[in-house]
């Protein structure tokens, strides 16, 4: 009985998007990015969860709980999707999402901030030419595995691709499956 009720529930929920996305399209002129999953809700406590914190220009800026293992694209969708100012090609949609991690949708010609070196929360991170302190702000990173990154690149050259991190000490599997999407050689 109770999957049964869930199942009516999320297919109002479906429904209710559907049509709540029809009508802003209606008019209106925003970039609407799609959810590649449902954001879950309180009901499934089972599921682990991540807060992220979604501002710049999208519809409804704030934080949302969100299934472990979603994307950028799915926190978008969450708050309304991109705004008719927002520059979505700034944004990698598709990286994976940290738990307490932001994800900042910047507007049309608000990109002075990425073009000064100072790397987007939500651009991946080049391994190649990243300093101390923007490796340390990785998630799963602290300044002594930030240095043993530098260390391994000033000692073997510049990292060809992600998989190489797991040649650094102190990365493992679990470590590099953290950091895929939010890196690249």
């Amino acid at each position: 009985m109770q999957h049964r009720n869930l199942l009516a529930v999320g297919l109002a929920v479906a429904v209710a998007s559907v049509l709540a996305v029809h009508a802003l399209h209606r008019g209106h002129s925003h970039v609407a990015i799609p959810a590649l999953r449902a954001a879950v809700h309180a009901r499934a406590t089972a599921v682990a969860q991540i807060v992220v914190d979604v501002a710049g220009a999208v519809r409804r800026p704030g934080l949302y709980h969100l299934a472990t293992g979603t994307r950028i694209a799915d926190a978008v969708a969450a708050a309304g999707g991109a705004t008719a100012k927002a520059d979505v090609t700034l944004v990698n949609l598709a990286a994976p999402l940290a738990d307490g991690e932001q994800v900042l949708v910047p507007a049309r010609g608000a990109a002075g901030s990425a073009a000064a070196g100072t790397p987007s929360p939500t651009a991946p991170l080049d391994l190649n030419t990243a300093s101390a302190e923007q490796l340390d702000a990785l998630p799963g990173v602290g300044p002594a595995t930030a240095q043993k990154i530098i260390d391994y690149r000033q000692a073997h050259g510049p990292f060809r691709s992600v998989d190489e991190l797991e040649a650094v000490p102190g990365i493992g599997p679990s470590k590099l499956a953290q950091l895929k999407g939010l890196v690249i050689p």
